[in-house]
Formats: C-alpha cells, structure tokens, sequence
C-alpha cells in the first residue's frame, strides 16, 4: 500500500531498525485490501457458503519490496504464540491460505518461503510467467493471467498495426523481466524488431532515469511497450516530462494501462494495453463509502488514506488546530483511486481469489445433508488440504467464472484499453477490443471500436525502421542492423517479386518476361519478320516489284524476240534467267511471315535452287560468248559441241547438283522453325534453324563457286572484239553479286534474330536486281529508246 520501503543504515554496532514502509500511499491497493476485507465480510454472513463458519484475516503491506514481503512470509509460517511458548518454530501457523502479493518479485518471494509447508497462495496481480512452474513454485495460484499470454497478445497486437521497429522499457523486476523476455520472443516471430531494450528501477538513481529517458527522447521507433509496475513507470514519466519527447505511441502492460494514477501524465495520450475485464461487485462501492471516524482512527493505514485524502489531521496537535479532522470531510464525493469503483478490474482478482479460498475450505468442512449444508467448525484443517481442494475448485460468482489449469493459471481474457480524451479534456480509459486465449487462433484478437493515436488523430501512426519494399524490388539487409532495416534493390533482369517486403525475387518462366514494374511475368512478346512491319512490308514490296520488272522484261523480249538485239544474246538462255530471276524475287518472300517447319525447308531450297538456276543461265551465256569468238577462228568447229542442246544440258546439270544437296540436305537434317530464347531476354525469336549447319554452307558454298567460276570466264570474254559479246555486263552483274554475298556472310552472322532474316532477304534482293539491272537494262534501253540501234548492221560494226 505504499510505493518504498524505508532506507535501513547498518552500522553493525547497533540493531538495525525494523523495517518500514513509507513515501506515498497507494490507495488502488488499499481498495484492494478492502475489496478482501468485504468479501471475507460477504462469506461470513452467507447462508450457503461456509454456514456458522467465521473467517479470519490479517493484512499486511510489503510496499512492494522483497524484504518486507520475507519478513511477512515467515510470521504467515509460524504461530507467533507458540512461537514464543515453545521457543521453536517448526509448527504450522495457523494460516490456511495467503492473497497477494500485487507483485511478481514479492509474491516468489513469499511462495519460496511458504511452499514448503504446503499454504497454498493464491495472487490477484502478480503475472510473471514463471510462476506457471510448478516445479517451483507448487502451491501457488492466482486469479489474472499469465504473462505468458499478454505477451503473445501484445506481439500481435504490435503486428496488427504493421509497426515493426519499436522501443522497449520494463521494470527491472520479475515481472518486467520475465514480461519482456515473453514479449521479445513472441515479437521476433513476427518479425517485429527492437531499438532499444531499457531496464529501470523506481529505487535506480536518478541518472540512471534520465539515462533511459534520454534514449526514449532520441530514439526513431515511435512505438514504445511499456512492461513495468505503475510505480516505476511514474518515475520514467515525470522525468520524460522534465524535457517531452516528440509524440510516442505507448503500448501498456495489464499492471500500469487501467492505473488512474499514470492517467494523469497527458504524453501517454492514445496509449492502448491489455487490461483485465471491468466488472462489478455489488454493495462494494457502500462499503468503500461507508467509513466511520471510529473505523478510520482504528486502523494506521485508513487514518493516512483520510489525512492524505482530506489534508486534515486525525490526532489534533497543539498549535495546529487549523489543520485537524472536524467530521464534515465526505468521502461520499472525493474523487480518488480508493473511491473509483466504475471499472474494478484487479479488484475482482483479489474478490474471486478470496472466494476459491473460501470454497476450498468449504469443500473439506462441509456437508450438504437433506439439503442442508452443514459444517463442523472444530474440524482441524491443515493447509495441505486446502491446496488440494483449490486444484479443484469450479464456480462463477456475480457472473465470473473461476477455476485454474495444471498451472495454476485462469483462462486468460483481456480487454484491448485506449486513453482517450473526453468532453472535459482529460483522458479515460475506453475498451476498444478484446483478446480471448480460448478462441482458434483466427478470433483470439478482435478490435471493435475506433482506435485514438498518440497524436489524437484516428491515423494509425508509423514506426518502421525502413518503408516498405513495394512489388518488384526485394530487401537486402544492412549490414550491422536489425532484420527490419533494410534497402529496396530493384530484382535483377529477368526475375519479379509480386509481394510487398518480398526477401527474394523468382525468375519468370522461360517463355515469360518481366514487366516494366517487375511484379508479374508477361508472357514474351514473339517477333519474326512479318508482313505488317515496316521492313516486311519494304521487303515485300522490292520482291514484287523485283518479280514485276523481271515479268515486264521478259515481255519486252518475247515482243522484240525477233530483233537483233534479242537474237544476239541467245534468246533461250535469256528467258531462262528472266525465269530463274522471277523465281529469285518471289522466293524472297518465303522469308517473310510466321515461320514453320515446311516454309523453313521451303525457303532455303528455294534460294539455292533458284539461285543456282540463275547462275548457271549466267554462266551458260558467258560460254557462249567465249565459244563463239572460238567458232570464228579458222580450223574451229567449237560451234557443234557447245550448240543449244549443249548449253540446255549445261544448265540443268548445273542445276541438278544444287538439287541433290538440297536433297540430302533435307533427308538427313533439314532445316525446322524454333523459338529463339537466347537471342533476347525479353522476347522469343521465331526463326528457322539450320538443321545441317554443312548442308547450308554447301548450298551456299556451291552458289559461290560458280559465281565466281562465271565472273573469271566473264573477265575473260570481256574484251572480245564483237558488239555483241555481253561479258562487260556479266562481269559486272557477278562483280555486284559477290559483293553482296561476301558482304552478307558477316552481315547475316553477327545479326540478331529477325534481322538475320531481313539480311538474307535484302543480299537475295540485291543480288537479282544486280543481275537484271546489268545484264537486261541496257538491252531494253536499246529496245525502247534506241531502236535505230537495233539493227545488224550496227551490231555487226559496219554501220
């Protein structure tokens, strides 16, 4: 019922003084001791529980210190009067059960000394977890629950609202220890970490205060859990508001969230905590109320509540007669803590804890007889009996139920608390929420009501020690940080991440891609050379018009078929290249479009055949220009081995070697269409593999040779003495067509993807408008513009 114990100094030539409570009083735990006082009071005048039965009771104040509680402890294990009679103090007291202590530290204890004499304790407030051990601490029990579960509730409470970087505070006690050492370990499974971790005592020096409030000041977590005694943290309170930190969002533990006494710090504005349930018990408030003159000068404890309460003085003193007690104080309107009964909370722990002990007691005195109960009051009861008979103990009073696990422990429920402000500008406690330990795990935590924030606003505030990574980025730690401080690092080509804080990123799917955002796999885009692009449609357009100016050739030559113009270039061969050209534009567009498995066979045998058709007509003209300077020699009959028959036969054998590669070619590995991953990250090339990378290279290894096999002859013939003789025109049609194909080998190996397929449609282009521009446009240029030149005479030089 007080904050300290008095400061003893030993200077062992003297008996130390007996130990003392002192400073100020707490009148929240003298309602508690009043709260017992009633309910023993309520039992003895009860007709069904413990009939004819009276109770008795002492109370003692431990003023929250360990000694005072051991000093305590060892008088509940003896019988002072047989202590004293008999010298000897191995006899069992006459104390059949203990309530309290309201502290963790003083309640071990106080277990430690009683629990090997079997005097069962039952604690109203007293909540570290390591009293749940029953190795230890066998005979203890006690009304509000475990810290074990607080703990877990406030981690996901911390969760709930997404803070992750946060402060911690708690009182360097058991309770606050243990407290925290339950909550760190819940808060690291959810991925909750910690500032800062600072341990105080009321009783630290002062430096040692402002230390910690420095740390809170300075600090970047906007969170702050606060798991210690009201006593201590109004200690850390008055400091911090010495010198107010910026705006803290403070997170309470059961013993401080429902103490009016904290309530009056306004820089815990917006504090949310678990609490225990309000309850009420009737005719509790009268009986705190009704306080005679006679009850308050009886008691040394009642008579400091009245003088604090009312600034008077109770025993009048000479001189002061100013400041003495008249009668006229009311207590029926003094608004204090001892008086507040709109929300008793651990008030009901000491209520219920009073009556298991009374119903233990019950169960092994009394009888239920014909209906009526019946109880021996001489029975000798020892406390071994009471302790078993708690273990078992199963009932409900004004609506609570009361019964306790293995442990020793109550189901635990919480209420969720928010200090919000009211009409008049002070702050109250207002139940937001509540947490049920005995739900499935998806309810256990509900929030009901609109939360008031640190800063009075509805916006839940922040407190992370880095932002949230968004999709497409992952965290990579820093080094020396906590797990929570981080940098977002955008996933590297080719990989996403679709959640935000994402610790890693995922490759896509070989046929998928990246977004721009990187949050989700696309599937990639697939490109060839189409007709509905720019360069297909060129392409295209230069095939046709290629195949179109080949056609309007041919058709000048068949009208003008008897000239001497057309006569003297061997009519027949020259068809045939028109022919062989038309068939080498239009196979051009067998490399536009959707590739496939026949138009990729198709394709390249085209080209080859068509092509070598074409060269071998070339090279069949340029044979007859050196064969017919041969046949004006005199002795010479060239003219019989190389006449039409002949020059046919050249061009189809030509040809047929071209064919039988293709043949093999396709038989063994012909070419097929793939889709091309490698080329491009971000998309799918479709094209046509070789299938024989050999059996291309021999096709176009064969063109080759006889094109330069035609450009040496055609070098050759180029200046025989005839007008006539068309060699200038094939030397420089076959100059311009190994230009191109050398140029192409490069070209066509260092492109990529759809380009590798419009450089070989662009050399086969510029190869057969080579062909027709140098070996056909001068002829129709005579044709159609130069008539008077097509006559014999003048081809003949003898104009």
């Amino acid at each position: 019922m007080h904050y300290y114990m008095k400061t003893v100094k030993k200077n062992y030539s003297s008996l130390p003084e007996p130990l003392k409570c002192t400073g100020s009083m707490d009148t929240r735990e003298l309602r508690f001791s009043r709260a017992m006082a009633f309910a023993i009071d309520e039992i003895n005048n009860s007709t069904d529980l413990l009939p004819g039965v009276t109770l008795g009771y002492k109370i003692h104040d431990s003023c929250s210190s360990p000694p005072m509680a051991v000093q305590v402890a060892f008088q509940f294990t003896n019988d002072p009067l047989s202590m004293y009679k008999n010298k000897v103090c191995s006899q069992s007291g006459r104390v059949l059960a203990v309530i309290g202590d309201s502290g963790s530290t003083q309640s071990i204890s106080i277990s430690r000394i009683i629990g090997p004499f079997d005097i069962p304790q039952v604690s109203h407030f007293a909540t570290c977890a390591c009293l749940s051990d029953k190795t230890q601490y066998p005979t203890f029990f006690r009304t509000i629950p475990s810290d074990q579960f607080q703990a877990l509730a406030l981690a996901k409470l911390v969760k709930h609202f997404g803070w992750t970087w946060i402060g911690t505070v708690q009182s360097n006690s058991d309770y606050g220890n243990n407290g925290m050492v339950s909550f760190l370990r819940a808060a690291q499974k959810e991925g909750i970490c910690v500032e800062y971790s600072e341990s105080f005592n009321r009783n630290d020096p002062q430096s040692k205060i402002q230390q910690v409030a420095e740390v809170i000041r300075r600090s970047t977590a906007t969170v702050v859990v606060a798991f210690t005694s009201p006593g201590d943290l109004l200690v850390l309170l008055e400091e911090l508001t010495v010198h107010p930190s910026p705006p803290r969002q403070w997170i309470g533990s059961e013993a401080w969230v429902t103490d009016p006494e904290v309530l009056r710090y306004r820089l815990c504005e917006g504090a949310i905590g678990f609490a225990i349930p309000q309850s009420t018990i009737p005719g509790f408030r009268e009986y705190l109320l009704n306080l005679s003159p006679a009850k308050v000068a009886a008691s040394h404890v009642l008579s400091e509540f009245w003088e604090g309460a009312f600034n008077c003085l109770i025993e009048k003193l000479t001189g002061r007669p100013d400041k003495a007690c008249d009668g006229t104080e009311d207590i029926q309107n003094l608004q204090n803590p001892f008086t507040d009964t709109s929300q008793l909370r651990i008030t009901n722990m000491v209520y219920k804890a009073v009556y298991a002990i009374a119903h233990a007691i019950h169960n092994i005195a009394c009888k239920k007889i014909n209906s009526a109960i019946l109880c021996d009051k001489f029975m000798k009861i020892k406390p071994v009996q009471v302790l078993d008979q708690l273990k078992r103990v199963n009932f409900s009073r004004n609506g609570y139920h009361v019964s306790f696990d293995a442990n020793g422990d109550p189901v635990a429920f919480y209420e969720l608390i928010n200090w919000k402000r009211n009409e008049n500008g002070g702050l109250e406690f207002v139940t937001v929420g509540h947490y049920d330990e005995s739900l499935s795990p998806g309810q256990k935590f509900n929030i009901k009501r609109e939360i008031s924030w640190a800063d009075g606003g509805i916006q839940v505030p922040v407190s992370v020690c880095s932002d949230s990574c968004p999709p497409g980025t992952r965290k990579v730690l820093r080094k020396g940080k906590p797990v929570c401080c981080y940098d977002c690092v955008p996933c590297a080509e080719g990989e996403i991440s679709n959640t935000t804080d994402s610790s890693d990123c995922s490759a896509c799917p070989n046929e998928f891609w990246p977004n721009a955002e990187k949050n989700f796999c696309r599937r990639k885009l697939v490109e060839f050379l189409s007709f509905h692009e720019v360069w297909g449609i060129i392409l295209a357009a230069f095939s046709i018009a290629g195949a179109c100016l080949t056609i309007v050739t041919a058709i000048v030559f068949f009208q003008h078929r008897y000239t001497p113009v057309v006569r003297a270039n061997n009519s027949e061969l020259s068809f045939l290249l028109l022919f062989s050209l038309t068939l080498c534009f239009l196979c051009s567009l067998t490399f536009i479009g959707r590739p496939s498995d026949w138009s990729c066979m198709l394709r390249h045998t085209a080209f080859g055949i068509t092509f070598v058709l074409c060269i071998a007509c070339v090279l069949g003209k340029t044979l007859v220009v050196l064969m017919a300077f041969k046949a004006t020699q005199p002795g010479s009959n060239v003219a019989k081995w190389f006449g039409p028959a002949q020059q046919r036969m050249t061009v189809v054998s030509f040809t047929f070697v071209q064919v039988l590669i293709c043949i093999i070619w396709l038989v063994q590995k012909p070419p097929f269409s793939i889709r091309n991953l490698t080329t491009y990250n971000e998309k799918i090339i479709l094209e046509c593999a070789l299938g024989s990378a050999l059996g291309f290279w021999a096709v176009l290894g064969y063109i080759g040779l006889l094109a330069v096999f035609c450009f040496v002859l055609a070098v050759l013939a180029r200046k025989l003495p005839d007008n006539f003789n068309e060699a200038k025109l094939i030397t420089f049609s076959m100059l311009i067509f190994c230009a191109v194909w050398i140029t192409f080998i490069p070209a066509y190996i260092s492109s990529p993807g759809k380009f590798t397929v419009a450089v070989e449609v662009f050399a086969i282009l510029a190869s057969s408008f080579g062909l027709i521009t140098c070996i056909f446009f001068p002829k129709c240029f005579i044709i159609l513009f130069r008539p008077e030149k097509n006559t014999k005479k003048h081809l003949m030089g003898k104009t």
